[in-house]
């Protein structure tokens, strides 16, 4: 028998502009942006919406912070992560921070594996072959996230190599609030489904099935997370959540990941290693 998706309380979602003191976030369609506030009042942005997505997110900043951000820093690389990152970057004047592993996809070198809508599970995922796959060219922008997992325009968080959903994909954790940023690592809501997306009905699934091609890093990913026991998570997909239950329903998540992430079928879910 499947097990259910994990529902978390409606006590429990935080409204994305509010999401704490210090981190902010905007919706566009389907994805979230971020961003993180510093306590000398600077701020960096995580990831970057969807394309011709500049526009909204420059009024977002304009309204949020009325500054630019020290820096943007990347998840990874996917369509709906890197929207507007090359207009707004060169507009601003910053840094892009991604793990060396996504720097093919961001030096106009390489596309991303195709997605694979067999795996079902709603009309996000049937339409999912139209997705743009890349590369994008932000050569002159693009920094390295730095061995030892800081970021330096991002005191107080580490970044994690959070890999499977890409093979770059990362993660930002703050020990101090046990404060998750996490990309695509895994969602808040079903992303394959456009229902569930326009509902928000918060529920904890992996990443989305149908752009993941590496299941069992994907898999050891969402174990790493699930071991931080964070108490705010802020996904790419879904809704930001906090509470003492939170660390309690990816716990859950991480040991029945099989059950309720991975596909039962299509080209990517007998697969242990990704795709080239």
């Amino acid at each position: 028998m499947e097990t259910e998706p994990l529902r978390i309380p409606e006590s429990d979602i935080v409204p994305l502009d509010d999401i704490a003191p210090d981190i902010a976030g905007l919706r566009i369609l389907f994805v979230n942006v971020f961003g993180i506030t510093n306590s000398n009042g600077s701020w960096v942005m995580v990831d970057a919406g969807v394309p011709l997505s500049a526009g909204r997110i420059r009024r977002w900043a304009e309204e949020k912070y009325t500054w630019a951000p020290a820096a943007i820093v990347l998840t990874h690389g996917h369509f709906d992560h890197v929207g507007a990152v090359k207009d707004l970057a060169q507009e601003w004047n910053v840094p892009v921070y991604a793990h060396e592993l996504e720097m093919p996809f961001l030096t106009g070198k390489q596309q991303y594996p195709p997605p694979d809508p067999s795996v079902g599970g709603g009309l996000m995922a049937i339409m999912s072959p139209m997705y743009p796959r890349g590369p994008i060219d932000i050569s002159d922008r693009l920094r390295p996230v730095r061995d030892g997992g800081e970021i330096s325009e991002l005191p107080g968080w580490k970044w994690l190599h959070t890999p499977g959903h890409t093979v770059g994909h990362i993660s930002l954790f703050r020990e101090r609030d046990r404060a998750l940023v996490l990309g695509d690592a895994f969602c808040t809501v079903k992303a394959e489904s456009m229902l569930a997306i326009a509902g928000q009905r918060p529920e904890m699934h992996g990443p989305p099935s149908y752009y993941t091609p590496d299941w069992a890093h994907a898999k050891e990913s969402v174990l790493k997370l699930a071991a931080l026991e964070p108490l705010l998570v802020a996904p790419g997909h879904g809704q930001a959540m906090i509470g003492e239950d939170v660390p309690l329903q990816l716990r859950r998540l991480a040991d029945n990941f099989d059950a309720i992430a991975k596909p039962h079928h299509g080209k990517y879910a007998s697969k242990g290693e990704a795709a080239a």
